[in-house]
């Protein structure tokens, strides 16, 4: 018995008689007699080979079947044979524009259309078998990227005690930032994939501090200006060390890890370190990154100083006692903040 199954749509109880006695030997067959039919069949449990789609039809004629399955995708994956007689060839044209593949013409001859019918059902499961291959090795090479990613994450934690838990807490942070941005400014509107990646590559903002002494870097008293120029020179280190495994990551993960190693703290009023970047200048993903590390460094205690609560964090934020941050930036971060204060993005 075969494991391929052809949906029949058509309101004319014949054709899909005709229809079925073509293909009965060699598909399981589906019947449905209108649009709705047919959407409930896509919509259940049975994977559908190809459909044989008739255009004028009761409650949902097959446009409006061709319009749900571009909602859920399924026209990517499921080829569509319109059936036809004398439509025109407006109501055609559409169809082909909501992705049909085929006209199947009556009267019905049955070797070409086996033939046509069962090459394109071909072509597509060859599709889908390499795009479901192709989405294992993404999957793979995700897992691959978190890796490197903690792991090099775990070396700074070594390096500087305060760090295991900050890349966490600033990687929850930019995710959330990011989505409240990207959703309020199209400016700077972007999938969610991409902003899963940027909060993945912001754990390693800090790698640079590896390269750091650890005089300087766990001193717990005030950096002198010789010292602290040293400790800026992580932002540069960081981009270096970045530099020497882009191989063994994802092109984007690696470009967005580069630039938030190196841009984190660059500033809106261009006063910022190391290339004294202003405004958009510096991506949107290295500016909340920035505000993100800003804050978190504000709300924990350091070897060289107590943690403040939120409300003074915010308001030093605000009043640019950490330099000065992108307006549309503190406006989503206001938006989120009582999500902040009660760290619900933890657990997201």
């Amino acid at each position: 018995m075969t494991d391929m199954t052809i949906l029949i749509v058509d309101d004319v109880e014949i054709n899909r008689g005709l229809l079925t006695e073509i293909f009965g030997d060699e598909y399981n067959i589906i019947e449905a007699s209108n649009g709705v039919e047919a959407v409930k069949v896509l919509n259940g449990d049975t994977k559908i080979s190809a459909m044989l789609l008739d255009l004028l039809m009761p409650e949902m004629d097959g446009l409006g079947v061709l319009r749900e399955m571009n909602k859920n995708g399924m026209i990517k994956s499921i080829p569509v044979f319109l059936i036809t007689a004398a439509n025109s060839n407006e109501m055609l044209m559409e169809g082909y524009n909501l992705g049909a593949v085929d006209i199947i013409s009556k009267p019905f001859t049955p070797h070409f259309l086996r033939s046509r019918i069962n090459r394109v059902i071909e072509l597509y499961r060859h599709r889908n078998e390499l795009e479901s291959i192709v989405a294992e090795q993404v999957e793979k090479l995700n897992r691959m990227n978190q890796s490197v990613i903690e792991t090099l994450a775990t070396v700074i934690e070594f390096r500087d005690c305060e760090s295991g838990e900050h890349v966490k807490r600033i990687s929850g942070l930019t995710n959330l930032l990011l989505t409240q941005v990207s959703n309020t400014y199209p400016e700077y509107n972007m999938p969610k994939a991409e902003i899963e990646k940027i909060a993945l590559a912001s754990v390693l903002h800090d790698v640079g501090k590896i390269a750091i002494p650890d005089g300087i870097l766990n001193k717990p008293g005030r950096l002198t200006p010789e010292e602290f120029e040293i400790m800026k020179q992580h932002t540069v280190k960081g981009g270096e060390i970045l530099q020497t495994i882009p191989e063994i990551m994802d092109a984007e993960i690696y470009e967005y890890s580069f630039d938030i190693a190196r841009h984190h703290h660059e500033r809106w009023d261009g006063r910022g370190y190391p290339d004294g970047l202003k405004g958009d200048e510096t991506s949107i993903g290295a500016q909340v990154v920035a505000v993100a590390d800003v804050y978190d460094a504000l709300t924990s205690e350091r070897v060289y100083k107590k943690a403040f609560d939120h409300d003074t964090a915010v308001k030093m934020i605000r009043n640019g006692e950490c330099g000065t941050f992108n307006e549309k930036l503190l406006s989503a971060f206001a938006a989120v903040e009582d999500r902040i204060r009660n760290r619900e993005w933890l657990s997201e």
